[in-house]
Parts: structure tokens; sequence; C-alpha cells
């Protein structure tokens, strides 16, 4: 089945930064666009980042765009996102998710505070 695994959290102050990372198996990595999405406390799921199956597309919730970058390696099977610029607003469990079925994984904390 599909199993999605989000690492690289923590704490960063502001301005610092954070690179995610999302091991996935169960299914045929290369044939799905991948997704980031994250929930701070007390809200909803936001989605934040999209990347197309073979890589050469990417779509960002435009609070992101030009502090974050999503990438893949096909061949590792592996996610990511570069998270730049940090701001206290970002702070939220981060989770990654499969298209366009949305199965996600456990999340990874990430918290930005001085």
């Amino acid at each position: 089945q599909v199993q999605l695994v989000e690492s690289g959290g923590g704490l960063v102050q502001p301005g610092g930064s954070l690179r995610l990372s999302c091991a996935a198996s169960g299914f045929t990595f290369r044939a799905y666009a991948m997704s980031w999405a994250r929930q701070a406390p007390g809200k909803g799921l936001e989605w934040v980042s999209t990347i197309s199956s073979d890589g050469a597309t990417t779509y960002y919730v435009d609070s992101v765009k030009g502090r974050f970058t999503i990438s893949r390696d096909n061949a590792k099977n592996t996610l990511y996102l570069q998270m730049n610029s940090l701001k206290p607003e970002d702070a939220a469990v981060y989770y990654c998710a499969k298209n366009p079925d949305n199965s996600r994984g456990q999340g990874t904390q990430v918290t930005v505070s001085s």
C-alpha cells in the first residue's frame, strides 16, 4: 500500500531554512504528481505546492512563492521541499501527498520561533 514518510522538520528561527523530505513506497512514484500541504494549529489543511510526475512543472501557493522550492528524485522515490526565509506563519505540520487521491503521511512538524 501507499507509504509516505516525511522528515526534516524542526525548530528554526525566523529567516532560517529547512529541507523536508518524503520517502515514498508502495506505488510507482515516478508516475504521479506529488504535493506538499500543511496544517497550522487550529486551522484547516492548506495546499502548499505541487510538482508534476517528471518534475518539470511546479506550482506554489502565493504565500510561499520565491521562498519554497519543491523537487523530486524519481530514482530515489523521494520528494523534497526546500524552505528558505521562514516566517512564523509557516509553522505547521507539513504533509506530503500523492496526487490525485491525496494519500498522505504522518507529517513533520515545523516550528518557526526566536
